[in-house]
């Protein structure tokens, strides 16, 4: 009885002080005495209200990484933001979750402040603004834009409809064309993604990463070990059910797009090494990498898109839905386009193939800092922090050492 008095004390007490966390504002007295802005205000009352009932504390690490902490700055805001994977879990497992007057909803508010911190981020700044844009808009003209542009320079040159080239696109665009245009676009793209990185890096100061810390962070990024709700069945995504599918997309498109890049290394390394030239046969390395990415990059994305349609309304950030369904369409664009163009090398068809496939490609990468490919990258920093930080000493000791 006296345990059920004290619960009831603490209860009370906590809906009193609720007012005080919604309406004052919580300011951050760090690197230029910023005021925090309202999504980054939400995000430090949810995590004080968390703080204070702590029931999802086993469910990921933005739950333990929150408890060492008694107030939350910019930093530490943008952090946990980023280390939120977004699994819905705690949305639904929270007993002050909307319609309760808490309104408690951690997905949400995460969301829009890893928002907030890749326009803050982004290099350079003027084009973190982008962010903001019509994403699916944006990058269906980039990519329509730089097919059109590509196909009239081969109408120009040779025509889109030729006696079959034996699958060499050499002989439609020479190699150095190709390198110089597409490395300089691939080399700008992780330029900005790497500066934005750094900042984001140094703002949140997480010590000195250990070997063992790296290599825990990389097992967790490349395992997507949070998707799993904390308990191994997976995410909330329609409703409350707990589904691994979110988890399974991410990995198609994930090793789908590194199988796609591999099989550019090691064409670059036939070409430049071996002093072998494109084309290559099917049963080549090259070749069957790209297949195997290209097939990943078409499960993946399209059962992303599947997800996203049918993602609950209150998990997730809808303002970011057009950014988010931008780049799934190019990935599925460049997967299609690729698997088309290896379908039709050997066809009267391969220049115009070729030119939409390098034109999608060249958008994906052109837009690759200024959309969601972003958040792998503050994801995986994120993610080393948190790997660094629970291995030092917990000051407050109410986390785990």
């Amino acid at each position: 009885m006296r345990q059920l008095e004290t619960l009831a004390r603490e209860a009370e007490s906590l809906a009193q002080s609720a007012p005080a966390m919604i309406e004052q504002p919580v300011r951050w007295h760090g690197r230029g005495a910023a005021a925090l802005s309202q999504d980054e205000t939400e995000v430090a009352r949810v995590m004080q209200i968390c703080n204070a009932c702590r029931y999802c504390e086993g469910f990921c690490a933005v739950f333990p990484a929150m408890t060492r902490r008694l107030e939350f700055g910019k930093a530490d805001l943008n952090y946990l933001a980023n280390l939120c994977h977004n699994c819905g879990a705690c949305l639904h497992a929270c007993q002050y979750a909307p319609p309760h007057e808490f309104a408690v909803n951690v997905p949400q508010a995460m969301a829009k402040v890893r928002l907030q911190t890749y326009t803050e981020y982004a290099f350079p700044a003027a084009l973190g603004k982008l962010y903001r844009r019509n994403g699916l808009t944006l990058s269906l003209a980039a990519a329509a834009a730089l097919a059109l542009f590509l196909a009239l320079t081969v109408m120009l040159t040779g025509g889109l409809w030729h006696a079959p080239l034996a699958g060499n696109f050499y002989a439609v665009f020479p190699h150095n064309t190709l390198a110089l245009m597409f490395g300089a676009v691939f080399g700008f793209a992780m330029l900005a993604l790497g500066i934005g990185a750094a900042r984001f890096w140094r703002d949140v100061s997480p010590g000195a990463a250990s070997g063992a810390a790296v290599a825990e962070a990389a097992h967790d990024a490349l395992r997507l070990r949070y998707l799993d709700g904390g308990h191994g069945k997976g995410c909330n995504n329609a409703d409350d059910a707990f589904t691994l599918w979110r988890r399974r997309f991410h990995h198609f498109t994930f090793y789908g797009f590194m199988l796609c890049f591999a099989a550019t290394c090691v064409a670059t390394l036939y070409h430049y090494l071996l002093g072998e030239q494109a084309p290559y046969p099917f049963w080549s390395a090259p070749v069957l990498l790209g297949t195997a990415g290209g097939i990943g990059l078409l499960i993946g994305p399209a059962g992303l898109l599947w997800l996203n349609l049918k993602r609950h309304p209150l998990q997730g950030d809808a303002a970011q839905k057009p950014m988010d369904r931008g780049f799934i369409a190019l990935l599925l664009l460049t997967s299609a386009t690729g698997l088309a163009l290896l379908a039709g090398r050997d066809t009267g068809a391969m220049a115009l193939l070729l030119a939409v496939h390098l034109g999608v490609v060249m958008a994906l990468f052109l837009t690759l800092p200024y959309g969601k490919f972003a958040h792998g990258i503050y994801r995986c920093a994120a993610l080393l922090k948190w790997s660094i930080e629970k291995r030092q000493p917990d000051t407050l000791r109410t986390g785990a050492d």
